[in-house]
């Protein structure tokens, strides 16, 4: 593969199709920024509502997104298994647009309805804008490209945080605004995936995208391939016309690819870049103590999401050379040892002891670096590719369901707890759930990089399994 893949002119109409199908990620990642610089606005004596919103209100519009959230996985999984995933973008687009268009007149109520419809961009974020990413790329680049969501998602943030320190309320709101409404008339032009195609037998339009996003002008060996691969993985979704999830359940080969899918959800939710997040400006403030390191809660945020931005990027470019297994474990095992580091920094400090202020700040930085070059977008990457057409969407969505369900316990509980058991046991459990997965992931999860899905599930199956299957060939050739 060539290394500067963005200089490969037969790449440039995937890339194109890459960076549109992510702008609704970006626009995910400014609804989330967005928090941070606003709540200190509304909550002050210049809130542009009719009056200053208090602690739990606030503490209501940030969880509420991630429980509302839950069911638009659902509802967008299917609609973009029955409709296509261009129609499902079109659609999220559009209803995300008026995120922005409620927070125009900033009452409670409207604050909470256009957090709640975040749901729809969330969904959208980490199901369709994957799914469709590793549909319409080619084996060689598909790790790449997919790691572009993570890296439009915390751009987004990093995005807001900027301009929600250096401009006003409204301003923000129609900045942020112009994303949905260029993405949408962007989508508008974009091809529907090949696989869609296939899926409802429209074979030569399937070809034709085909061509256009390989740059070819004809169709040769590699792009009659591509297809009869489609076509052959949904044939095998067609052996067994059961419902997806009773199908996943009576499978052995599928379960155990859906445990992997659970997993890697639970790898990225559980390591603690969550509650890291919102303990941020407490840790800051202490490891501030007897330093001249002086930030604001706005500087704060930027400096996370400017580590997120830049880890996002280096997962972007290594993915293909280190593979999607060996980052995975790499990174949830040092976030595991920071998570210990910053448990034992809050131990000491609770004993009366005075360790390095900066070993907080740097855990954290750590902690958010290895979540966001690893197990956000690999583990979303590695999802996308363990599953054919018939599951891809709906495994994506029951994982990030259950994410976003862990997200809001997090968020709206972890204060809580972390009083009543002490903040160091919380660490000490998020790291012992990341070493136990980098555990998980060195025996049990494939490599799936570059790999046709049948040779992944190869992998998957046991010696007797594989055995038999050998012997069924030799029959079936003989």
């Amino acid at each position: 593969m060539n290394k500067f893949f963005l200089f490969d002119k037969s790449k440039w109409n995937q890339i194109l199709c890459a960076l549109t199908i992510c702008l609704p990620v970006f626009n995910y990642g400014n609804t989330l920024g967005w928090m941070s610089p606003m709540s200190l606005l509304l909550q002050s004596n210049h809130a542009p509502s009719e009056k200053p919103l208090t602690d739990v209100e606030i503490s209501w519009l940030a969880a509420i997104s991630y429980l509302a959230g839950i069911p638009f996985y659902f509802l967008l999984a299917y609609i973009s298994d029955r409709y296509g995933r261009k129609n499902t973008l079109l659609l999220s687009t559009a209803l995300g647009s008026t995120i922005w268009i409620l927070k125009l007149f900033p009452q409670f109520w409207t604050l909470f309805v256009s957090r709640c419809m975040v749901g729809i961009l969330m969904s959208c974020s980490f199901v369709t804008c994957p799914v469709f990413i590793k549909e319409i790329s080619e084996n060689s680049i598909r790790g790449r490209l997919g790691c572009w969501t993570s890296v439009f998602y915390t751009s987004g943030c990093f995005f807001t945080y900027v301009i929600g320190d250096m401009l006003g309320y409204r301003t923000i709101i129609f900045i942020c605004l112009s994303v949905p409404i260029i993405s949408f008339l962007l989508f508008l032009a974009m091809p529907e995936s090949p696989s869609y195609l296939v899926q409802i037998g429209k074979i030569e339009e399937a070809e034709k995208v085909l061509l256009w996003l390989r740059r070819k002008t004809e169709i040769d060996c590699e792009i009659s391939q591509e297809i009869e691969t489609i076509k052959a993985e949904q044939k095998n979704d067609e052996v067994n016309d059961s419902s997806i999830i009773k199908a996943i359940f009576a499978d052995k080969i599928l379960f155990k690819a859906f445990q992997i899918a659970l997993m890697a959800a639970f790898a990225r939710e559980l390591c603690g870049a969550i509650p890291v997040g919102n303990f941020a400006g407490d840790i800051f403030l202490r490891a501030s103590d007897g330093t001249r390191v002086v930030l604001n809660p706005n500087q704060q945020a930027m400096v996370m999401g400017a580590v997120q931005t830049a880890a996002t990027i280096v997962a972007s470019n290594i993915v293909e050379k280190s593979g999607r297994r060996p980052l995975l474990f790499i990174t949830c095992l040092i976030s595991g040892i920071s998570m210990c580091s910053l448990a034992t920094w809050f131990l000491f400090k609770d004993y009366g002891f005075n360790p390095p202020a900066w070993i907080p700040v740097f855990t954290l930085c750590i902690c958010i670096f290895c979540d966001s070059a690893g197990l956000l977008p690999v583990g979303t990457v590695l999802i996308g590719e363990i599953f054919s057409f018939k599951y891809r969407a709906t495994v994506l969505g029951t994982s990030m369901a259950i994410a976003s369900f862990l997200d809001f316990l997090q968020v709206l509980f972890f204060k809580m707890v972390s009083a009543a058991i002490g903040v160091h046991v919380a660490f000490y459990t998020f790291a012992a759930m990341c070493l136990l997965m980098a555990l998980y992931i060195y025996a049990k999860v494939p490599e799936t990089r570059t790999r046709p899905l049948e040779e992944i599930y190869d992998d998957l199956r046991t010696n007797k399994k594989k055995k038999d299957l050998q012997k069924s060939d030799v029959i079936t050739r003989f």
